[in-house]
């Protein structure tokens, strides 16, 4: 596979590149640093060469190449990317050779990989929190490394803490035993034998328990407070890992577990291997499906990895492509259907907030002086799966063209691979097609901002209802409105629901008789489905019911979701001709 240079990364990965890393943390809560040192095994690509790390944010104390000492130079200071580290080897080596690089330091209590919460921002309330969030290209501020997702390598590490607390990593565990050198710490071993990049490196220090196993290879991890529901939750995990296993081959990484965060973490759900995180707000007294994009990335990000950030449609679309098709075959095709027009949806409206002509709208953006975080969005996942699900129509439906997909992961499987990659394994799968193939606008799918060039054409049945239901509430008049009941929701699932109220987002503001009655006839006020409630409340808001502003705010500050704190409204002068709204959320795997 084709080297290719990283515009998010100092390291350069044609000269040399990292085989495995071995950690050694102490966590400092007082401090809110991690102290630590890394050995990075590094194989040699060119005769001669340096070694390049990234870095953001770090004290760098010593480097050591084989056990003797190292010169090291910090680079001059980029606003996003951070501080190259050129570490000058001791020795000459030559191409082939193996070097382990050790360098020790210290985080900063700024780092953007970490976040430090106090006992008060916990479920617990009693006892700090730690966790990490890396991607795409924070993984620099917790360790020095060739911080892009082209390197892939294994890790070891160990992780000392406070003995009330409890570490956990994106990896599998191997033990724990008292700190030699602190009586009052813990030290937790971990290994991942699996190569993945850095960005998916992940730690947590809390009170953390874990009651259950969920399955023959999961385990749910949370505060206590959360630990019971969690368990019920995610209680089909292991039939989504068998259903997905059944369409892309086997799960390699071991073990699946969950953790379940605290309120305030940011994201949906992030993939780390062996350790999903997720949010809270998933917890809606359910068996949520919502993890399936979790278990996706499992074979496509992780296994499966986009080279340069450049490439994430690589990762999320088909991660969204195969999240649906579990769904497909756990429900129906109609299901899959549903969840497309839903993404549509979303779609439209990244773009909407980016404007057409943003190039950070393409499918394959330039991130040349771009920081990778703000050009994240559902353009990615939804223009992505939009791509996949029109070359599917094209080559001869879903079973065929998911025989496509597990080849690509197959033979893509441990490494990472660029749009260019992916598309020339296309043509080479589909070689009796290729006439259909150059046929597809790719520079319209791939190069050119703005929605794709083909709108996809869905099964409606599951829309119907919703759109119906949508309608009736629009045209009503105040004597109409005795005639909505709660049997209007009984036949619909939450997923209609969700997209019901979004249908209704969508038009101009419902008179506020109909917004009272609506709570009247289905207690959307009671529901503790976040989906549901962070759209009910903007429907409220839009409609100036003041008696909804203080539970809006409530729910931007109970917790910390991007997806809901950011499309919920801001209010000026709810009385007056004036409403500030937050922007439209734009997504992110992350499962956003």
């Amino acid at each position: 596979m084709a080297s290719v240079q990283d515009p998010c990364s100092f390291a350069s990965s044609s000269k040399c590149t990292t085989k495995h890393l071995n950690l050694s943390y102490h966590v400092d809560f007082e401090r809110r640093v991690l102290k630590g040192k890394v050995a990075l095994t590094v194989e040699v690509l060119e005769d001669r060469c340096s070694t390049t790390l990234d870095t953001r944010d770090l004290t760098i104390f010593s480097a050591t190449a084989n056990g003797q000492s190292a010169k090291f130079n910090m680079g001059p200071e980029h606003s996003f990317l951070g501080t190259p580290l050129e570490i000058t080897l001791p020795f000459e080596l030559s191409r082939g050779q193996q070097v382990i690089v050790e360098v020790a330091y210290e985080t900063a209590p700024k780092a953007t990989a970490l976040q430090w919460l106090t006992p008060d921002q916990t479920a617990g309330k009693k006892q700090p929190y730690l966790f990490s969030q890396c991607q795409a290209i924070h993984c620099r501020t917790m360790i020095p490394c060739q911080d892009t997702p082209s390197v892939k390598h294994s890790y070891y590490a160990q992780v000392s803490v406070p003995q009330e607390l409890v570490a956990v990593m994106s990896a599998i565990r191997d033990g724990q035993a008292p700190d030699p050198e602190d009586s009052s710490r813990l030290v937790y071993r971990f290994r991942q034998p699996v190569a993945m990049p850095s960005y998916l490196i992940a730690i947590v220090v809390g009170a953390l328990e874990s009651r259950y196993q969920i399955g023959p290879r999961s385990l749910v991890w949370s505060e206590k407070e959360f630990v019971d529901k969690a368990a019920f939750e995610f209680s089909e995990t292991e039939n989504m890992l068998k259903t997905a296993e059944s369409l892309v081959g086997p799960y390699v990484w071991g073990q699946y577990d969950i953790l379940v965060l605290p309120p305030s973490f940011p994201y949906g759900g992030m993939e780390n291997p062996c350790l999903t995180f997720a949010t809270p707000t998933l917890l809606v007294g359910g068996h949520t499906r919502v993890i399936a994009h979790e278990i996706s990335h499992s074979w496509t990000g992780n296994l499966v990895t986009n080279k340069t950030w450049e490439h994430f449609w690589l990762n999320e679309g088909h991660t969204v492509y195969l999240e649906r098709m579990i769904g497909r075959s756990m429900e129906s095709e109609q299901f899959r259907q549903f969840k497309a027009m839903g993404g549509w949806k979303e779609l439209q409206e990244s773009v909407k907030t980016f404007g057409a002509d943003n190039p950070l709208t393409n499918l394959v953006p330039s991130l040349q002086d771009v920081n990778p975080d703000d050009a994240f969005s559902s353009v990615p996942y939804e223009k992505g799966f939009a791509l996949l699900y029109h070359l599917e129509e094209l080559l001869g439906g879903p079973v065929v063209f998911m025989g496509f997909v597990k080849s690509y992961i197959q033979m893509f499987a441990y490494g990472s691979a660029t749009t260019e990659e992916w598309k020339a394994y296309l043509f080479t799968y589909f070689q009796d097609k290729v006439d259909v193939l150059n046929k597809v606008d790719w520079n319209a799918w791939m190069h050119t901002p703005g929605m794709p060039p083909v709108k996809p054409q869905y099964d409606t049945t599951m829309a119907d209802s919703c759109i119906a239901l949508c309608s009736k509430w629009t045209k009503a008049g105040e004597a109409d409105l005795g005639g909505f009941t709660a049997a209007d929701l009984t036949t619909l699932s939450s997923h209609q629901v969700i997209e019901f109220l979004s249908l209704l987002l969508q038009e101009e503001p419902l008179p506020l008789t109909h917004v009272k009655r609506m709570q009247e006839a289905y207690d959307f006020n009671s529901c503790i489905n976040a989906e549901i409630r962070a759209r009910w409340l903007r429907l409220c808001v839009k409609s100036r019911w003041e008696e909804a502003v203080p539970k809006a705010l409530q729910m931007a500050t109970e917790q910390g979701r991007m997806k809901f704190t950011r499309p919920l409204p801001l209010v000026e002068n709810l009385t007056g001709d004036s409403l500030v709204w937050f922007c439209p959320p734009l997504a992110v795997c992350v499962s956003l």
